[in-house]
């Protein structure tokens, strides 16, 4: 993969990180899980998530993306994050998710898919932010995942191969770059405290298909 290729897939991580950094900026504080809005990430929506913690190192996800849904073969909005990881991964991804909810931290990982019959090299970039529910108490996130080669055979489940975690806060956004405008077909209010959005597998098309469902969140 060359570096400008590189450069384009990156694209929805910088995106988000640009996205949170200016919601935080309204207030210096972790923004609140309400201020999400899907138009600000619109053109990046197949590969975002959102989730809640359940454990200290653990999360669920409230929302998953389509992408997210097609590396696993399944639906995977209510399914513990660490699903998507190798049983060898998920004490490292445990300790950065405990530092997400209790110091407000940034997460990046490089990620590699699992190789095996009907399964070829595949690489991945993720991002996890830390987000606040409307009681104030940081037990929610919002992420991405991305990924590089054919999805093939599933489920794909990653090993981590390079974890920084680091103050989000202090962190600088880098530039995102220009996207494509996205169907309005694919956006869902996520302002309403009692409302979530959730993606079903991509269908027709190649916007993602997402619904308004309400939690008890």
């Amino acid at each position: 993969m060359t570096d400008r290729e590189k450069h384009k897939r990156m694209a929805p991580l910088r995106l988000l990180e640009t996205y949170w950094q200016g919601l935080a900026g309204l207030t210096g504080e972790v923004p609140l899980r309400s201020q999400i809005d899907p138009r600000g990430i619109e053109s990046a929506l197949e590969f975002a998530f959102l989730g809640e913690r359940i454990a200290p190192s653990l999360a669920k996800l409230r929302v998953a993306g389509t992408h997210l849904n097609e590396l696993m073969g399944m639906e995977t909005g209510g399914m513990p994050l660490s699903a998507l990881f190798t049983p060898a991964a998920r004490d490292r991804l445990g300790e950065a998710l405990a530092r997400v909810f209790s110091e407000g931290a940034m997460v990046r990982l490089d990620v590699a898919g699992e190789e095996g019959f009907g399964k070829t090299a595949l690489e991945g970039h993720v991002l996890i932010l830390p987000l606040r529910s409307d009681m104030g108490d940081m037990t929610r996130m919002i992420g991405m995942l991305v990924t590089t080669g054919r999805i093939g055979r599933t489920p794909r489940r990653f090993t981590i191969t390079a974890c920084t975690v680091e103050p989000a806060l202090g962190a600088k956004p880098q530039p995102s770059l220009p996207e494509p405008e996205a169907s309005r077909k694919q956006l869902t209010e996520l302002t309403e405290p009692a409302a979530s959005f959730t993606h079903k597998p991509r269908r027709t098309g190649k916007h993602p298909y997402l619904r308004l469902i309400v939690s008890n969140d």
